[in-house]
């Protein structure tokens, strides 16, 4: 219905409608992940053709399913070294002799903005809290001691870890400001292990989150390239489309080289409209 109403309210004419919805469960070792949106009836209510379950097949194939972003970070912003993502997670894209590694760092926003909500803000707005707060050591080196964090590529990350992982230590009765501004400082400190030269393009939600975006600077050797907003806000929106254009197309969009699975694969499944 919201597609519907784009549409209209925008007078455009769709050639296909890419869709990857909400991500609500996430296990790839046991063969499991679960985006809601239903491709079928997308393509009968909008009345054009939909792509979307892009991950089933890599997992199908023994891949992580994800993240999906990299093919279009490789063709589509080959000028950046590292594309880094902020957002629920923190996702970075590493071009290195014509091919790309790509994987999940860690939790940002989806942790940000739970303790956020316990002030009763939805997001922490351009950090100030966590900019109020002090650093709780005990915390920090517990938050970089998981596991997780020592395991190699490829790898990824979804809700069901950062409930079991890592809301277990920030739920605490310390003060909300010191949480966020260590979890800040827990953010910067993980990304950095990535960021060691060149340029960087940093895009997402947490790219506004201006006190998060000054400590990683403060940890990290890449030269920060910021983009205009429209890259910001809609860059895995863009690279979603190309996706849903690369598997009409029956080309590859998921790469073996991110995911771990058995092959590369023209990840998706396609919709008609019925009558």
């Amino acid at each position: 219905q919201l597609i519907v109403k784009f549409k209209d309210d925008s007078n455009l004419s769709f050639d296909y409608i890419a869709s990857h919805g909400h991500t609500i469960f996430h296990q790839p070792k046991k063969g499991l992940t679960l985006q809601i949106g239903d491709g079928q009836t997308i393509a009968n209510l909008t009345r054009t053709t939909t792509v979307c379950d892009f991950r089933s097949l890599d997992i199908s194939l023994n891949g992580e399913g994800a993240p999906l972003v990299p093919i279009g970070d490789l063709l589509l912003f080959p000028q950046y070294k590292y594309c880094l993502n902020l957002g629920g997670f923190s996702n970075i894209s590493i071009k290195d002799n014509g091919g790309i590694t790509a994987f999940d760092i860690c939790p940002v926003n989806i942790v940000l903005n739970q303790l956020s909500k316990k002030l009763g803000f939805e997001f922490d707005k351009n950090g100030t809290l966590a900019k109020k707060g002090t650093l709780i050591p005990k915390i920090l080196n517990k938050l970089n001691q998981l596991k997780y964090y020592k395991r190699n590529p490829p790898k990824s990350l979804g809700r069901e870890w950062a409930d079991e992982f890592i809301n277990p230590i920030m739920n605490s009765e310390l003060k909300i400001e010191d949480l966020l501004h260590t979890f800040c400082e827990h953010i910067a400190i993980q990304i950095e292990k990535y960021l060691k030269d060149e340029k960087v393009l940093i895009s997402g939600g947490g790219v506004f989150n201006a006190y998060l975006i000054c400590r990683i600077s403060h940890y990290v050797k890449s030269e920060i390239i910021i983009p205009k907003n429209e890259i910001i806000d809609y860059k895995e929106a863009l690279i979603f489309g190309f996706l849903g254009v690369l598997k009409l197309r029956n080309e590859t969009n998921c790469l073996q080289s991110v995911t771990g699975a058995e092959r590369d694969c023209s990840a998706g499944e396609i919709f008609k409209p019925q009558a």
